[in-house]
């Protein structure tokens, strides 16, 4: 698929970050989209800027929609049909959250919850639109997976189990539809996108999806709380964390969101950029940011290595 223009796009999670860009770059290059997100507010900018950046006559529409809740991507579905008719040509489940980190210690309902969103949102997707996608002369699916897909860890003192366990499910259900989809649908493409850190709000969203108080509003049961699980992931720097005082371990977590956005190697814009080049030139592997490329190479080369401490401080030693 080299033109977008004319194209019907589907967007989850298009109200702010990576799915943002690619509505505004699919606008951009002539498609119609259709995005859906739980916020109508985020969706509406995004909409305004798809509009103003547009090439030629669009539609772009919005429709609210939780993508780990499959009665309401039916409903998405739905929506889109009637307002862009019975056939799409892309769909990108790009919707994601961070949370759940331990299977241990943290809350059960957070971990399904960002399982739910990161796996069920692309499962759920793909159900309800492919069908869409076959009816069309060309299709192409975009699932949103990440580096935790092919390494499950933010590092030795992070958990990060429900995030990687749903970007693992993402990759290699990818996977398994390049050849099923070849052998049942071979008008229809697809591609797993593995992003390193990019500079979206996803740690600032996923708060809120969860229910979460934002950082600067927590009780002083809620940093307690915070305090703790810190402490019992900090290793060395535990003492330092007990020291804190309450409104420093506020202070700390919301610029945390602040600098993962404003400080990453990559901007989302630039993220999409990668992407959609990545579906015109029809990879099914798409890794984004040089900082995915190392870590895939890193990974590829010590197996073995790659959940012990000296791990990210190995040579790589090979070269794509």
């Amino acid at each position: 698929m080299k033109d977008f223009s004319g194209k019907i796009a589907v967007v989850t999670g298009g109200g702010t970050g990576m799915g943002r860009d690619l509505c505004r770059q699919l606008a951009s290059a002539g498609a119609h989209v259709a995005m859906c997100d739980v916020s109508e507010e985020n969706m509406a900018e995004t909409k305004a800027l798809c509009e103003a950046d547009a090439k030629g006559a669009i539609t772009v529409t919005t429709h609210l929609c939780d993508v780990s809740i499959e009665e309401q991507m039916n409903r998405f579905r739905d929506e889109v049909e009637q307002a862009h008719g019975p056939i799409i040509n892309l769909l990108f489940n790009n919707a994601g959250i961070g949370g759940g980190g331990s299977f241990l210690m943290e809350d059960r309902v957070d971990w399904e919850k960002t399982f739910g969103v990161c796996w069920y949102g692309v499962y759920y997707g793909c159900r309800a639109f492919t069908p869409m996608l076959v009816k069309s002369s060309e299709g192409h699916i975009i699932n949103t997976s990440s580096v935790n897909g092919f390494w499950a860890s933010l590092g030795p003192t992070v958990p990060h189990t429900a995030y990687s366990a749903a970007k693992f499910a993402v990759k290699g259900f990818s996977e398994a539809l390049v050849n099923d989809l070849r052998i049942n649908a071979p008008h229809v493409g697809v591609s797993v996108v593995m992003p390193g850190h990019i500079g979206t709000s996803i740690a600032i969203n996923s708060g809120k999806v969860l229910g979460k108080t934002a950082p600067l509003d927590m009780s002083e049961a809620e940093v307690r709380e915070l305090r703790e699980r810190m402490m019992s992931n900090a290793g060395p720097m535990s003492e330092a964390i007990m020291n804190m005082s309450d409104q420093q371990i506020r202070q700390a977590m919301h610029d945390r969101g602040i600098q993962f956005r404003d400080n990453a190697p990559m901007t989302a814009a630039q993220a999409a950029t990668v992407i959609l080049d990545g579906v015109r030139e029809n990879k099914w592997r798409i890794l984004v940011g040089e900082d995915a490329h190392r870590l895939d190479q890193r990974v590829r080369a010590y197996p073995e290595m790659a959940y012990e401490p000296e791990f990210e401080g190995l040579d790589i030693g090979i070269v794509d």
